[in-house]
């Protein structure tokens, strides 16, 4: 997949499709020791550690495709609406700084890469998305390339889910997070190879459905 080919979550295609809210409830994954959860960020907001609890059952069937001695790790899942505005004109100040000649537009589009628009219905704010990595039996992260939440331009694109730039040992790691992840019905958004998601508008799109199953929370 090229970067050409990568459908952005602000994409018209994926914001025309409807919503039909189910009432999933949010659950905390700390709840589940089946998979392990990163307390880095517990001190800002206990939403990180929940997901819809349809979320969590999938990525509990994930994990049993995952090779013996490596589980999950998440580090992020709901996503208040204050965080994602709070985000999203953090990192577009950025560009604007850092790219004086793009218009709005343009500093919307490549925002909208790395941090969805607050006013789409942000994955991560539904409760739908989830972003994770592997460890082994000691708590030790796999490598992975293009590290966990570096943005595009810092990267130089590493952390696009399938970029040419990585080690052949980080390539064949993600694809073990793919198929896990892929299998149990999620779908990843390709310029972030931590992202996962069911139930949002994105998932919708990718995989065909007529209605997201998930709003904001």
């Amino acid at each position: 997949m090229t970067k050409e080919d990568i459908i952005l979550i602000s994409d018209p295609r994926v914001l025309q499709i409807l919503i039909q809210e189910n009432n999933d409830p949010l659950v905390d994954a700390r709840d589940y020791p089946q998979v392990k959860v990163d307390d880095t960020k517990s001190k800002s907001s206990d939403s990180y550690f929940k997901l819809r609890q349809s979320v969590l059952n999938r990525l509990l069937e994930a994990k049993k495709h995952l090779p013996t001695g490596i589980s999950f790790l998440i580090t992020e899942g709901h996503r208040p609406l204050s965080l994602q505005i709070k985000y999203f004109n953090r990192y577009s100040e950025k560009l604007r700084k850092s790219h004086p000649d793009w218009n709005d537009k343009r500093i919307h589009q490549e925002v909208s890469k790395y941090v969805a628009p607050p006013d789409i219905t942000p994955p991560h704010s539904t409760g739908g998305a989830v972003d994770l990595t592997l460890i082994d039996t000691d708590g030790n992260k796999l490598d992975m390339n293009g590290e966990m939440n570096l943005d595009p331009e810092e990267s130089s694109n590493t952390v696009f889910t399938y970029s040419d730039d990585i080690s052949e040992e980080a390539r064949a790691n993600r694809q073990i997070l793919i198929n896990a992840m892929t299998k149990a019905g999620f779908v990843n958004y390709p310029t972030e190879w931590w992202h996962w998601s069911y139930g949002d508008r994105y998932w919708a799109y990718i995989t065909h459905q007529q209605f997201a199953l998930f709003g904001s929370i």
